[in-house]
């Protein structure tokens, strides 16, 4: 006994070696997203990622949506292999849509915490292996107590709420500490923003986190591609769309010398 630590680390004292997740089959490398933010504003929940998709050194991808809607007042976040993100989105969607026709209500937040967890769980030995980690945050509005909320996962299935914001991906250490002095130390907290300033925030958040995280991507002006950005209000998900995004980027983060 007399060993501590979570059961990953207990895998790994007792010689268990954790799949390479960078490669499967004849050295092929195995595609993953990457950076995922999720904070509290005024209105309700702002939920963001970028838009690559990387396998190794190769950017497989630069449209991908990591921000996806499973219902109208609830999204997952996904950072990780996204074919396996993907899959528990749509057993979510599902699930989540019969109970609401069975049942004639709506899943209840607590409900809809436990699938998530439930899924992760069921998923621990691909993730385990290096072939299907996912590690997501999931965003709602929670009716019963009349607020949006935020929690983020492992990939082992445990939950956490994050009281004020939550980040995954390769690029939530830069994104964290940013989110830690703004939210700490800037004119006025991230719950007190409203929609444009919590906007202009996450495109800040994620220009920061392209700049020193290679797998993240940022704004392609040219392609007019810019981050997923959604928000989740008592009136439900709603896209912040590109024609909005760009005046924003354009006058505030933009460096105009």
């Amino acid at each position: 006994m007399g060993m501590q630590g979570d059961f990953y680390q207990l895998l790994r004292e007792q010689g268990y070696t954790l799949g390479n997740p960078a490669l499967v089959g004849n050295g092929q490398e195995l595609t993953s997203a990457t950076t995922i933010l999720a904070f509290k504003y005024r209105d309700g929940v702002l939920v963001a990622g970028d838009r690559r998709a990387t396998a190794g050194n190769m950017v497989m991808y630069d449209r991908t949506d990591k921000v996806l809607e499973i219902d109208r007042h609830s999204v997952m976040a996904i950072a990780g292999v996204p074919a396996t993100a993907y899959e528990m989105v749509r057993v979510l969607e599902h699930s989540f849509k019969y109970y609401r026709r069975t049942q004639l209500q709506e899943l209840s937040f607590e409900g809809k915490l436990r699938a998530v967890s439930k899924l992760l769980k069921e998923n621990v030995a691909a993730a385990l292996a290096g072939t299907g980690a996912v590690v997501p945050v999931f965003a709602g509005y929670d009716f019963e107590q009349g607020t949006a909320k935020i929690y983020f996962y492992d990939i082992l299935g445990a939950e956490f709420e994050g009281v004020e914001y939550a980040v995954s991906g390769s690029g939530s250490p830069t994104i964290r500490g940013i989110l830690h002095y703004v939210n700490t130390w800037g004119e006025r907290p991230l719950v007190a923003l409203n929609e444009e300033e919590a906007t202009i925030q996450a495109l800040r958040l994620l220009t920061s986190a392209a700049e020193f995280d290679s797998a993240t991507g940022g704004v392609n002006r040219e392609s007019n591609l810019y981050p997923i950005i959604k928000l989740i209000t008592q009136d439900g998900v709603r896209v912040v769309p590109d024609d909005r995004l760009k005046p924003l980027f354009e006058s505030k983060v933009v460096r105009h010398v």
